[in-house]
């Protein structure tokens, strides 16, 4: 490597470094689930576009956050995937692209108007409380049904409506099972660091067996709201029962990535059903 290209080196490894601390796939997830609400809410392209930057922003922050926060525990159990643990990235870099990510999505909430702005800061606010201190306690659960419950609402206020019933209970039943997932592949690790939030206290062995329940629940909540034609139907259930199988029997973190999957199927049939 030259001269030259070192310094270009060094700063693709920090940037890619900064971004592995984001928890990118869970945030782009989530901003697609955002779009997906987008599309069946009709918003128009550039009132779309904004939502999902806001939504990008915050999912950022939260990500961000959270592995500034749990950086003392990352440390002690010799976290190998955490850019900052290993030293990949700085700690001042990341609370810098944190801060900067707060600052632009506080704008772009805002922009969406008072009452969708509002709800969305409250949405990031509630996973931010996750990261401070909820995931330790039996109440772990409740951010994550806040944060996505209120991101249906977010989207339909940004057209100036409620969202109908079944927007924010299928979306919070989603974001209950989707906790439950997160955390399986790092049970160990969180025990050996005092952290008890719910999944911990249901045991590794009933974890996936209850999400799998509350995720079938949200899409049967979502079917049933949604009332598509016959076919599409029976379709998306045999698809979600077939990814509840997985989120059962699936290693590491597939069965998290079949809750991602369930939730777009969800969001999808609302673009369908539409």
């Amino acid at each position: 490597m030259s001269a030259a290209t070192a310094p270009v080196r060094r700063g693709s490894r920090a940037a890619l470094g900064v971004l592995g601390a984001a928890h990118a796939g869970p945030a782009v997830a989530v901003t697609v689930l955002a779009g997906l609400l987008c599309v069946a809410q009709g918003l128009d392209a550039s009132r779309a576009a904004l939502v999902v930057a806001a939504v990008l922003a915050g999912q950022l922050s939260i990500g961000w956050s959270n592995d500034l926060v749990d950086l003392p525990r990352d440390l002690s159990a010799g976290r190998t995937d955490k850019p900052m643990a290993t030293g990949e990235v700085s700690v001042r870099g990341v609370r810098a692209a944190c801060a900067a990510a707060v600052v632009v999505c506080v704008l772009l909430s805002m922009a969406l108007g008072t009452a969708a702005g509002l709800v969305h800061l409250a949405c990031v606010a509630s996973a931010w409380a996750y990261n401070l201190g909820f995931k330790a306690t039996v109440w772990s659960w409740a951010p994550y049904a806040l944060s996505f419950g209120g991101l249906t609402a977010v989207v339909s206020l940004a057209d100036g409506e409620l969202p109908p019933w079944w927007w924010p209970v299928a979306a919070a039943l989603l974001g209950v099972g989707a906790h439950l997932l997160n955390v399986l592949p790092d049970l160990h690790d969180d025990a050996a660091t005092g952290v008890r939030g719910l999944p911990h206290r249901l045991g590794r062995a009933r974890i996936a067996p209850v999400a799998a329940v509350v995720l079938v629940t949200a899409s049967l909540v979502a079917l049933v709201g949604a009332a598509p034609p016959t076919p599409v139907t029976v379709a998306t259930a045999a698809l979600v029962l077939a990814l509840a199988a997985v989120v059962v029997t699936g290693p590491r973190r597939v069965p998290f990535l079949a809750a991602v999957a369930i939730a777009l199927v969800d969001a999808t049939l609302l673009v369908v059903a539409r």
